[in-house]
């Protein structure tokens, strides 16, 4: 069994890691602060980023915090009683506020029961100096973790996809982040318009470098009423298949230190709404491939990146 991993998986896992830090069961709750982004200000948004910013399966934002905190809590208290939560602000930008707000938000939710940390989703642009110091305070007074998009360390395709950001500003906020001990986990897409599959790797041997704590591996979506839909449309880009997809995850994870936790491999698109890849939609099955073919190389996280050491 790969040390990192309670379920016999090839790979450092979520669980593991939570289990291991908290000594029970502990599940992250999505919820949505109903922040905006910065992104859509300037730039119309990521062109694969639909109405809701990132946030279709978070809280349903017109209801209040403890509501959508409660929501999910039953019903995972019905399947693993007395567990604990790390209360995950995701939809949108959710640092992009005033500090005033931010701390309205996200105190509240530490005083929500069994909750022991907290998640943030945001940009590398979109924490200023003082917000960076609220984050090191809460840091302090709980288990934090700050989770960036970066999608790409390739700059080319940053611009294509209108992220609004390059791999400089990400790097700096990264440094920032680690300066001040805070927990970063990054999330990448694979499949991404015109990409390689050694430009997908690239983007994990960067974060190698970088001394991040988790990572989310992301297939890209094409959804329905997004700018990509047009681009898909106009250029008729290829999409990865199923058996493309995992064989490159496999390979990213073969590259990934081992310390680093996987939070996701693979991502969640709504059936209403996803037009391309629809293998997406059986997430297990996608799931049960990349442990096959890890047995079936007899490898593991971080067997190639050791070798390199």
């Amino acid at each position: 069994m790969f040390k990192y991993s309670l379920d016999n998986k090839r790979y450092h896992t979520l669980n593991y890691h939570l289990t291991n830090k908290f000594g029970t069961r502990a599940f992250k709750v999505s919820l949505n602060g109903n922040f905006s982004c910065p992104n859509f200000k300037n730039n119309k948004g990521c062109i694969f980023c639909s109405a809701l910013g990132s946030g279709d399966f978070a809280g349903n934002k017109n209801d209040n915090l403890l509501k959508q905190f409660n929501d999910v809590k039953t019903m995972l208290n019905n399947k693993w009683p007395d567990t604990k939560y790390i209360a995950y602000f995701q939809a949108n930008t959710n640092t992009y506020a005033p500090v005033n707000v931010l701390k309205e938000k996200f105190e509240k939710a530490l005083t929500f029961p069994n909750v022991v940390g907290l998640n943030i989703g945001t940009r590398p642009d979109a924490i200023s100096d003082e917000c960076l110091k609220y984050l090191n305070d809460l840091n302090k007074r709980t288990y934090l973790t700050i989770e960036l998009g970066l999608q790409s360390m390739h700059n080319e395709t940053l611009k294509l996809i209108n992220r609004g950001h390059d791999l400089k500003c990400f790097d700096e906020c990264v440094k920032k982040l680690r300066e001040n001990n805070i927990n970063v986990v990054v999330h990448i897409i694979n499949g991404l318009p015109f990409e390689t599959k050694k430009m997908m790797i690239d983007t994990v041997k960067h974060l190698n470098s970088l001394n991040i704590q988790g990572i989310k591996i992301h297939m890209l979506h094409i959804l329905k009423n997004t700018e990509l839909e047009n681009f898909y449309k106009k250029t008729n880009f290829h999409v990865l298949t199923k058996e493309e997809y995992v064989d490159i995850v496999c390979d990213q994870i073969e590259e990934l230190d081992e310390k680093i936790v996987i939070h996701r491999l693979t991502g969640d698109g709504k059936k209403e709404d996803l037009i391309e890849p629809m293998w997406t939609l059986k997430k297990v099955s996608v799931l049960n491939d990349i442990d096959k073919e890890l047995s079936k190389r007899n490898t593991y996280q971080g067997y190639k990146y050791q070798k390199k050491q």
